[in-house]
């Protein structure tokens, strides 16, 4: 199955062949490495290489590192699990600008709202019915986190109907986690309670009528409306900062 690694680059060698062997079929989940002895001759490589080879493997989500008598190396099966949490981790310590979330998130679940109109079936209208049911049922208690919450389901439940894996990886790992710029920038209160559930109302409703370029242009407005919200209360907060800074400044002086 593999053969003696490069020498030149040994290192890369060894995670490409056994990378190459999992994604193209030749070892499958579950199956198990052969011992790292057998390995180390097959590749011509040193235990210390090998050990760290097979760490990278693992750590890209590929196999899993089993020590004790049952011990090996197990391959995994390939998922979105390793893109995910990436992402997340990305969104999550707030490396990404409100502008260039809000860029992605205008193409994303623009397409994403065009490609579930297309595809939705009537049980996906109703699902999505029962969530802006639950979304409505919010506004009236003015249970913020409560109506995010709907409104994350629902956002996540257009990516399941388009039944792309990577646009439900893409969609859930930046609704789980964007809830930190909200915090921080969004106040969504009872004016802003009302719009967005307009908004989902109004996408659900091109979704009936079968129009996605509607659904498209709704999705995208609503991502650049409330970034706009977002960025005045992020300026406004700096601008109070910055004033602060100079009065206590002249203080000093």
């Amino acid at each position: 199955m593999f053969k003696t690694a490069v020498q030149n680059r040994i290192f890369q060698d060894v995670v490409d062949q056994i990378q190459d062997a999992i994604l193209d079929g030749r070892l499958q989940a579950g199956d198990v490495l052969p011992p790292e002895r057998e390995l180390k001759e097959m590749f011509g490589t040193s235990r210390g290489t090998l050990r760290e080879a097979l760490r990278v493997l693992e750590q890209k989500g590929l196999i899993k590192i089993r020590v004790g008598v049952a011990g090996g190396s197990i391959v995994r099966s390939v998922n979105t699990d390793q893109i995910s949490e990436s992402l997340a981790l990305l969104v999550q310590s707030q490396q990404v600008s409100l502008e260039q979330l809000a860029e992605f998130r205008e193409g994303i679940e623009g397409i994403v709202a065009f490609k579930a109109t297309v595809r939705a079936s009537r049980a996906d209208l109703e699902r999505l019915h029962e969530i802006l049911q639950e979304a409505k049922a919010c506004i009236g208690r003015r249970d913020r986190d409560a109506f995010l919450h709907a409104d994350k389901m629902f956002h996540m439940a257009l990516a399941q109907i388009t039944g792309n894996p990577i646009f439900k990886t893409l969609v859930h790992s930046v609704h789980e986690n964007i809830h930190r710029y909200y915090d921080a920038f969004l106040s969504m209160e009872a004016p802003e309670l009302d719009e967005n559930y307009q908004d989902l109302r109004n996408l659900l409703e091109a979704m009936e009528k079968g129009r996605p370029e509607e659904s498209e242009k709704i999705a995208a407005r609503h991502v650049q409306r409330f970034n706009a919200y977002m960025l005045e209360k992020k300026t406004s907060r700096q601008r109070s900062k910055s004033q602060l800074k100079e009065r206590s400044n002249h203080v000093r002086a």
